[in-house]
């Protein structure tokens, strides 16, 4: 007994700790010390359990008074200046940061000595020398990262920091990792792999106007429709993307929300190509980056996945901080990526910021869009531009794809927040449709190819004046008398489609036409983007739009356009539910129910809807299910709102959305990307279909443990 005594003594003396054999010696493995305590047990070394626990007793009063000098885990000296980085805990004791951050990848949160829980935890990253997170040692940096200098051109220039001894986050976010340099040889691409130009295409709303009428409001459908791109997202045929997740891990998120959250980033990494770069903010009563923007190689997912899954729920909400420090990630780099984008998702109420904490009170819609204005007012400019900044000329916004999580979130803010930036607006009734709802979200992100995109639209003949354009939320401009129409598009998915109609002036016809039968020239349309392959300007020109002006219409003259009537159909329909979205926040169901209702029978009576055309289809179902959750103000609240407000958004956009749990008519199409046959049906396109079939093969094969039930009214049960 004498024996082991002197063994454990010597061990764990001051003395030791200080020795050269101790500073020398590699550090023990987390299956060798156990997380809860620094001694090394030995099969031979028996110590009764009386002797022991004084012993162990009075070990410990010794080793909390040295812990300052000695690494609890590898027993070696942690005095500055022995080529070892330095962790200080929030806990204020001291570990080497490779010893504590090897205990921390086993899943050891706590502290050693104390076993207080720690809020920043050290991130140790792959110990390969040729990783460039690594020092010349192969030790791991801790984060921030920086790149070696000699990735950065040589006119940058920046200050090298000497070993942190804390997790913490720089001043500037600066340190994303540098792009990789691709130069493709573009004619050694397989022949479907070239990227081809966008298709304008435009439709008359009829096919003649007698010769002495003169006409207003005579619609022309204008659109647009992208090239396809290879299956394989991660292929050279679309524009590398910067994405940055914001995420809320406020106390209502855990348990299944959270686990489930953490497969579905999960997902989008896996997801993500090696030119793709990602950073990950979360964010409860404050946030912070829990990961640095990096290229999303094999080392760079596998180091992402475990930032992910260090994450756990606790305290407040705070979206507006979690949206600022995102947007920093994005404004503050020093190299770009073609595309940037920000997800945000959430599941509560905004309880940090006082102008808007609040549900929105009944019969005051005027008072509510004030609160709205005010909130986006805390967002940063390059999310909400305000004032000078939203003059033509100055930087794009970065677009924030918002999503709403079960039915306590507040919709209103997430759908302004999304509105306002250029991104879309996402509604998630059912928990287990989170990783559908981003499958959706990057299968259109990584799919851009075409950039910039601007369609304009001149009058072809003397007299014929543009009077409107019917663009969504895209932004259109007609210059002086009607003589030009500009509408800009910005970024465009594979196979996607935008579709706006643009009212004419026609006068009577002057001239004598071939045969007793003139034609009017309409509209001149081009088309202008930068190619997201080529990275080069591209303009595309459309074939002049004609109608013939006879002396008297025959009854193929009067047969209005499919193309006109469906898209004239969409705009009336969304029009009617924003209607109906306003009365019902007055309180008035009956009236928006009403309101629903007509709609409906109008769009039944339509060209379109009378030849069995799919998009109407579609579209009385939306109306039918909005009815639904307009049933009583209980529904509305607790799922109708969102849900509108998701539809709105996919509609003034014209692309597609998560509404609801994805059943019904907001199911997966797969026949996008064709005008005869109405691509338009839910603004799905190929991407986003294959997408989302990845991951409910994946899900089918690896279920979640736990998925939410629903209640009757529909929305998640609350844990």
């Amino acid at each position: 007994m004498s024996t082991t005594w002197s063994k454990l003594k010597k061990m764990l003396s001051f003395k030791s700790f200080g020795g050269p054999s101790s500073r020398n010696s590699p550090p023990s493995t987390p299956n060798q010390v156990d997380s809860g305590s620094t001694v090394s047990r030995s099969p031979s070394s028996v110590i009764s359990p009386c002797s022991f626990s004084s012993h162990l007793s009075r070990s410990l009063s010794s080793r909390h008074r040295s812990t300052k000098k000695t690494c609890a885990i590898c027993l070696g000296n942690v005095k500055a200046g022995q080529g070892q980085a330095i962790f200080t805990a929030e806990c204020s004791h001291t570990f080497h940061f490779r010893c504590i951050a090897n205990s921390v990848r086993h899943g050891n949160y706590l502290c050693p000595i104390c076993r207080s829980k720690w809020k920043e935890i050290p991130f140790q990253l792959p110990n390969v020398s040729s990783d460039p997170y690594c020092n010349a040692a192969g030790q791991a940096r801790v984060s921030p990262y920086h790149a070696p200098l000699e990735d950065y051109p040589s006119n940058y220039s920046r200050v090298l920091q000497p070993s942190l001894t804390t997790f913490s986050e720089p001043l500037q976010y600066s340190d994303d990792e540098p792009l990789l340099a691709i130069s493709a040889d573009l004619s050694s691409l397989p022949s479907s792999a070239h990227p081809n130009n966008v298709t304008v295409k435009a439709f008359p709303e009829f096919p003649a106007v007698a010769v002495s009428e003169s006409v207003s409001g005579f619609a022309v459908l204008v659109g647009v429709l992208a090239p396809p791109i290879l299956d394989d997202a991660r292929y050279i045929d679309r524009a590398p993307i910067d994405l940055v997740t914001v995420l809320d891990v406020s106390g209502s998120m855990s348990g299944s929300k959270l686990d489930l959250l953490q497969r579905a980033v999960c997902f989008v990494i896996e997801n993500l190509g090696p030119s793709d770069r990602l950073s990950i903010v979360s964010f409860s009563s404050s946030a912070q980056r829990i990961f640095p923007l990096r290229r999303m190689t094999d080392t760079g997912r596998e180091d992402a996945k475990r930032a992910v899954n260090s994450l756990s729920a606790d305290d407040g909400t705070n979206i507006v901080e979690g949206l600022k420090k995102g947007a920093r990630v994005l404004e503050e780099r020093h190299e770009r990526n073609p595309v940037a984008s920000i997800v945000l998702l959430s599941d509560g109420i905004d309880t940090y910021n006082d102008t808007y904490n609040h549900r929105r009170p009944q019969n005051q819609t005027s008072s509510d869009a004030t609160h709205i204005l005010e909130y986006l007012n805390l967002l940063p400019a390059c999310i909400f531009p305000t004032g000078e900044t939203q003059n033509v000329g100055h930087p794009p916004t970065f677009p924030v794809h918002t999503f709403g999580f079960g039915s306590d979130h507040d919709s209103s803010a997430m759908h302004a927040i999304s509105n306002a930036s250029g991104g879309t607006f996402s509604f998630i009734e059912s928990v287990g449709m989170v990783q559908d709802a981003f499958a959706r979200c990057i299968g259109g992100l990584l799919s851009v190819v075409a950039q910039e995109l601007r369609l304009t639209v001149r009058p072809a003949s003397s007299g014929v004046e543009i009077g409107s354009i019917h663009s969504g939320r895209y932004a259109n401009e007609i210059s002086e008398a009607g003589s030009q129409g500009v509408i800009i598009v910005g970024d465009l998915y594979a196979d996607e489609e935008k579709e706006f109609l643009v009212n004419l002036s026609i006068p009577a016809f002057a001239g004598d036409g071939e045969g007793g039968v003139g034609r009017t020239s309409l509209l001149q349309i081009k088309c202008s983007y930068r190619d997201a392959v080529l990275k080069e300007m591209v303009h595309v020109e459309g074939e002049i739009v004609e109608i013939c002006r006879p002396t008297t219409l025959s009854p193929i003259d009067v047969i209005v356009s499919i193309e006109v009537d469906r898209q004239r159909n969409r705009l009336w329909v969304a029009e009617g539910i924003a209607e109906a979205q306003q009365m019902a926040e007055m309180g008035n169901l009956e009236g928006a129910q009403a309101v629903l209702t007509n709609r409906r029978a109008t769009l039944l009576s339509s060209a379109s809807a009378q030849a069995g055309d799919g998009l109407c289809s579609w579209l009385e179902c939306e109306l039918t299910e909005i009815r639904e959750r307009m049933a009583n103000m209980e529904i509305y609240e607790n799922t109708g709102r969102a849900y509108v407000l998701s539809g709105l958004s996919s509609h003034s956009w014209q692309r597609a959305t998560t509404r609801g749990d994805s059943t019904g008519h907001s199911r997966v199409l797969t026949g996008g990307g064709s005008s005869s046959h109405s691509g338009a049906i839910g603004y799905n396109t190929r991407s986003m279909v294959s997408m989302i079939s990845k991951s409910q093969n994946l899900t089918s094969l690896n279920p979640p443990d736990h998925v939410l039930p629903h209640n009757k009214s529909g929305s998640l049960t609350r844990i």
